[in-house]
């Protein structure tokens, strides 16, 4: 077999990073350099009920698995419009969801008991509010928007994923993180306020504004929004953004500069070109450089890769990189991590791509992380502390390599994690994981519903024997660490599928659980806010 072009890597491989999938597409439009935030230009507080043409295209969520039928959807332009439409919805005791840009891997939203969705597009601002001295994001605003505002308008970026079409309503909540996040922590780490609409015992619907401050009456509020996951304790209407070392006035100084220009690589390895010898030392290569190279004072923080392990059926796979181009000796930092992790394979990679890219078109369009959408698809995820052991190195190239199951776009995707991120403790933010060096995102995704349970049965098998060690699950140890809230998983709440003995919320949160209970218990003491994997009070 010939190895596989650029073009047929690109077409056969599936999205990576903070969501599922992902098209290199922005947002239209920006903010303005200075003032106040620009409006959606949507009318205010549009209802769209089953008759209306809207309604089929707001019912479906990104992952097409998913369709619900509510009795109305509510599309918000303002923090009053979520008010108003909240408090319908209590009132006339019907379930409400929120939906920002509609990525969510599970059925959340589009699901048969939801009667009210409350649409985000509306507040989809992104601007500077010199009042907070921070930035103002509305949920609705996508990665792409917000990345595009920031830069444009100040400079600067926060670290988030690399799929512009999500949305930040749900991708901050999370703890999100992407290409920057080894330099400069995860999203919520620069996450300075909250403006929150909850719903009280005795059943108004209000806004909490919540701060970082240690003085704030509202401060675990916004402790929850740092990685606590969406649709849990009310409905975020803005998200204020200002790294916590920030000082001054200028906008410029108040979040991170990305670099201005990097180096990328996307590499390639056909599988008829590995032997399994060849395919395990790779995989281990792959977590032992992130081993040894992920401490919060590491100086190879600005390296971020991807290795994205593709079942046989695909003919190969890639491993996509990106490191700081201005840091000293970038080439040769690039040749001596492509070298350490094709060490002792046996094989010989193909390059795809090998560049300069100005920083701002790498984030857009780059096609090492920006990909193509597939209409269906299952997520699972796990943290490593260390690079994987040899039972789930074996396991991983069993599950890959199986002859009863040949998709081409099942990947498990080991990304590079640590750095900056494991600088902060585990319980200053709702992301308890904070010593991990990888995190694996487990996917497989589809086209046809027919195929569905065939599809969902391999990723189920797949994950349990990889984990099959620790009962089927990533459970907390010396190796792994649970899995990430924003690569939703219901499995693991199904006591039918996750026989480990290890709760849901121990494998998301930890030791922070009891905190978020708390938080719960304050601000929704009537559970108005949940689904399958909410905090529960």
């Amino acid at each position: 077999m010939t190895e596989l072009s650029r073009r047929e890597f690109v077409s056969r491989t599936a999205a990576t990073g903070t969501a599922v999938v992902g098209v290199a597409a922005l947002g239209a439009g920006s903010a303005p350099a200075k003032g106040v935030p620009v409006a959606s230009g949507l009318p205010p507080m549009l209802t769209v009920r089953p008759a209306d043409p809207q309604y089929a295209g707001l019912t479906t969520g990104s992952n097409t698995r998913w369709v619900g039928t509510p009795d109305y959807i509510r599309i918000v332009s303002s923090a009053d419009d979520v008010v108003r439409a909240v408090q319908k919805a209590v009132d006339s005791g019907s379930k409400v969801v929120v939906r920002s840009g509609g990525h969510c891997d599970e059925d959340f939203v589009h699901n048969a008991e939801v009667r009210v969705i409350i649409d985000m597009a509306g507040l989809d601002h992104v601007g500077y509010d010199a009042r907070r001295r921070a930035f103002s994001v509305g949920p609705g605003a996508t990665l792409g928007r917000t990345y595009q505002t920031l830069y444009k308008g100040w400079g600067v970026a926060v670290p988030g994923g690399t799929c512009p079409t999500v949305g930040v309503g749900g991708h901050i909540v999370g703890g999100g993180y992407g290409a920057l996040s080894r330099s400069h922590g995860l999203t919520v780490d620069h996450l300075y306020a909250v403006e929150v609409v909850v719903v009280g015992a005795d059943g108004r619907a209000h806004k909490v504004v919540a701060t970082r401050e240690a003085d704030d009456p509202h401060r675990d509020l916004w402790w929850a929004h740092t990685g606590g996951g969406g649709g849990n304790f009310g409905i975020i209407t803005n998200y204020w953004l200002r790294s916590p070392d920030a000082r001054g006035d200028d906008p410029s100084d108040l979040l991170p500069r990305p670099p201005t220009e990097l180096l990328v690589s996307d590499v390639a390895w056909s599988w008829d070109s590995l032997t399994e010898h060849g395919f395990k030392r790779l995989v281990r290569n792959f977590g032992g450089w992130h081993e040894r190279n992920s401490a919060p004072d590491s100086p190879h923080l600005s390296l971020f890769s991807q290795l994205k392990t593709q079942h046989k059926a695909a003919g190969g796979f890639r491993m996509s990189t990106q490191i700081d181009a201005n840091v000293p000796d970038a080439e040769a930092r690039l040749d001596a991590f492509l070298a350490a992790v094709n060490d002792g394979t046996g094989a010989d990679y193909s390059v795809n791509d090998r560049s300069r890219v100005p920083w701002f078109y790498a984030v857009k369009e780059w096609f090492g992380f920006v990909e193509a959408a597939i209409a269906r698809w299952k997520v699972k995820s796990s943290y490593l502390r260390k690079g994987m052991p040899p039972d789930q190195v074996d396991a991983l190239y069993r599950q890959l390599t199986r002859d009863d199951y040949a998709n081409p776009f099942a990947m498990v995707a080991l990304v590079g994690f640590g750095g900056r991120i494991n600088a902060t403790p585990t319980d200053a933010t709702a992301v308890v994981q904070r010593d991990s060096v990888l995190k694996l995102l487990y996917v497989t995704l589809w086209t046809d519903r027919s195929e569905d349970a065939a599809h969902v049965r391999w990723i189920r098998e797949a994950y349990a024997d990889v984990y099959a060690a620790t009962g089927g699950v990533p459970r907390s140890n010396d190796v792994t660490d649970g899995a990430f809230i924003n690569y939703c998983d219901a499995d693991l709440a199904d006591p039918a599928i996750n026989v480990s003995g290890t709760p849901w919320h121990d494998l998301y949160y930890g030791a922070n659980y009891p905190r978020l209970q708390r938080v719960k218990r304050k601000y929704d003491p009537n559970d108005i806010f949940s689904h399958s994997l909410s905090v529960k009070a």
